[in-house]
This record gives structure tokens, C-alpha cells and sequence, in this order.
């Protein structure tokens, strides 16, 4: 899908004063980032390394797993793309809703889909498939899946695709790398485009086995993470105690921001981030998205393209307390237009 992502202010000439519509942290890249990748300027003038190997490194020995078990990518995107060819043709299922990547990649590799909705997905839910794909936490709901170690054990057969992007932004699950010592058909894609702020620069990394890394490393074409992004990740690791989020905060903030919409007949689904679903109950979410746009430079993500969903649903980020107060008061005046 080219198109219908969150982030999409570039499609519209209006100045937009509070993006709701991405889950990245709204406050920025760590401090001293910028002027890191400005001194690293030079390394643009030549090929950057080919499967970022000195970052590759980093990783390995931040998970204390072998460098055989990293592959670093430009972003989940491209990771998703990288699986999907790998098991090209194979019975995949999708918890669903779900980044429409996950659908597009295997359609392009004609992959036999089907999907099962996150509600449905139990520890011992009948799977009957080779792939399944899912996000744990979810994206768009901000659900988590605390089970996931059994599901794994009880389906041996089916690889699982884990996307941890957002594991960042939840205190209610831990991140699933340890049972990468435990189970060979894991495979986990982690992004470090969200937490820390930097979804221009495109970059990612998956965690497996050596079996697996091998089989979509002789898949990946050279040179796809560039030298700054490169160079972001080294440093982002080098400083990793220092850079993580005020998670507790944030999520506090959330509660707050949702008890709010909820007072002015929003309805909000529960979410363990600082994103979640929400539904409007005038209009559809598509013309809700052109009023905020339009009237107060507002932007949120039309969640109506997610399989699953419908045409009322839209996803929020959190922001600061300011922006925050700027969407409830344009949520009121939107409802009071139909009354």
C-alpha cells in the first residue's frame, strides 16, 4: 500500500499544528543525535557497508545473541518484504487488524491467506498454518498478547513472525527475545524507527535463528541501509541505558487523554500504548479527518482501511497535554454540527 498510512501531511496544504496519526514518540530524537550524524556527514561519500555489519555487530552483543542472528534492514517494511519472499507460496496466516504490509508483501509473493482476528487468537487456537504474522503489541489497537510463548510451543510447524515495533510503548508484555534460544520457528522484527524518532531514516534489524537470518540474507540486495542510518543505530546503542522512554508518564498521559474523549461521546477501545482505536459517532472517520485537517491543522489516521475495521474507526497517538486539549475541543465542535 503506497498510500493510507498514518504520517500523511505532505498529501495536504494545510499547516499541521498536531499529528495524531503516527505512533512515533512525539518528542523527538534522542539528544545529540543530530550532531552526531553531522559530524558522520563525510560517510556519505562513499558506498555505506554493505548488511551494516559494524551495527550488526551492536545488536548481537546487545541481545547477547551471534551475529549470525542479526540482520539489520531499512525498516520493518523492508523485513516484512524480505519474509514474505522467503516463504513465498506458503499457507500464512494474519492476526488481524494489522499493518496492511503484512498482507501486501504476501500477496506479491502469492502466498494462501488467511486471517484470524486478534480476539479469536487464543494459546491454543487450530493455526493450520506454515507463517503466521503478528504484532505484538498490535497495531492499530495497542492489544498485547501475553501468551505468546504457548501458542509458539503448541504450533512447532508454523514459523511466527513476532513484530515487536511497539514494544517500547507497553509496560504489560516483555519483549519475546529471549525465547529465541528456545524456539527455532520465531523469527522477531524490531524497529528503531518508533521509539526513537527517526522513521526518515529507515532502519530496523530482524532477530532468528542462523538458519533463518542465512535464507533472507541471500534474498537482500546491498547497500539498503544507508550511512547515516547506519551510524544513528551505533550511536542509538552505544547510549541505549540513557534513551528509553518515560513509558510510565506517557501512559498515564493516555489514560487522561481517553477518560476525556470518552466524556465528549468518543468511544475508545482499550489499549496497553499510547495508541489506540477510537470511533467517532458522527460521520465517518474519513470526513472527520478532513474536518481537523481543514478547520484547526489536526491530523489523525483514518483507520478505516484496516481489515477488520470500519468506517467510524480512527487511531490516536498520545501527544503533550496542549495538543491533546486541541483535539478534544475539535472533537466537541465536530459533534455539535450533528445535533
Amino acid at each position: 500500500m503506497l498510500h493510507g498510512h498514518g504520517d500523511d501531511a505532505y498529501l495536504f496544504r494545510h499547516k499541521i499544528k498536531a499529528d495524531f496519526s503516527t505512533n512515533v514518540w512525539q518528542e523527538g530524537e534522542p539528544e545529540g543525535l543530530k550532531e552526531h550524524l553531522f559530524d558522520q556527514w563525510h560517510l556519505v561519500r562513499k558506498y555505506p557497508e554493505v548488511l551494516a555489519e559494524s551495527l550488526n555487530r551492536q545488536v548481537a552483543h546487545h541481545y547477547h545473541l551471534k551475529t549470525e542472528q542479526v540482520l539489520i534492514s531499512n525498516g520493518t517494511t523492508e523485513s516484512i518484504y524480505l519474509i514474505a519472499q522467503a516463504y513465498r507460496g506458503m499457507k500464512t496466516t494474519i492476526a488481524t487488524p494489522a499493518f496492511s504490509e503484512y498482507e501486501d508483501a504476501c500477496r506479491l509473493h502469492r502466498h494462501q491467506l488467511t486471517f484470524i482476528p486478534w480476539d479469536e487468537l487464543h494459546d491454543n487456537s487450530a493455526l493450520g498454518a506454515e507463517v503466521l504474522f503478528i504484532c505484538n503489541p498490535n497495531n492499530p489497537t495497542g492489544s498485547v498478547f501475553p501468551s505468546l510463548e504457548a501458542l509458539i510451543h503448541n504450533h512447532p510447524q508454523t514459523m511466527f513472525v513476532l513484530d515487536e515495533a511497539f514494544i517500547e510503548f507497553t509496560l504489560s508484555i516483555p519483549s519475546a527475545v529471549p525465547l529465541l534460544n528456545r524456539y527455532e520457528n520465531l523469527i522477531i522484527l524490531r524497529s528503531m524507527t518508533k521509539a526513537f524518532a527517526i522513521p526518515g531514516l529507515r532502519l530496523g534489524y530482524i532477530l532468528a535463528n542462523e538458519k533463518q537470518i542465512a535464507l533472507l540474507r541471500d534474498l537482500k540486495f546491498p547497500w539498503s541501509v544507508n550511512a547515516l542510518a547506519i551510524e544513528a543505530g551505533k550511536f542509538i546503542f552505544e547510549h541505549y541505558g540513557q534513551l528509553q522512554l518515560p513509558i510510565r508518564p506517557l501512559l498515564q498521559e493516555k489514560e487522561i487523554f481517553t477518560n476525556q474523549l470518552q466524556k465528549i461521546n468518543v468511544k475508545v477501545q482499550q489499549s496497553h500504548t499510547h495508541f489506540f482505536l477510537a470511533e467517532t459517532a458522527k460521520g465517518s472517520a474519513e470526513e472527520l479527518k478532513q474536518y481537523l485537517i481543514e478547520h484547526y491543522g489536526i491530523l489523525i489516521r483514518d483507520a478505516s482501511n484496516f481489515r477488520g475495521l470500519q468506517n467510524k474507526h480512527f487511531r490516536l497517538a498520545t501527544l503533550a497535554p496542549d495538543q491533546n486539549q486541541l483535539l478534544i475541543q475539535a472533537l466537541t465542535t465536530w459533534n455539535q454540527r450533528y445535533t
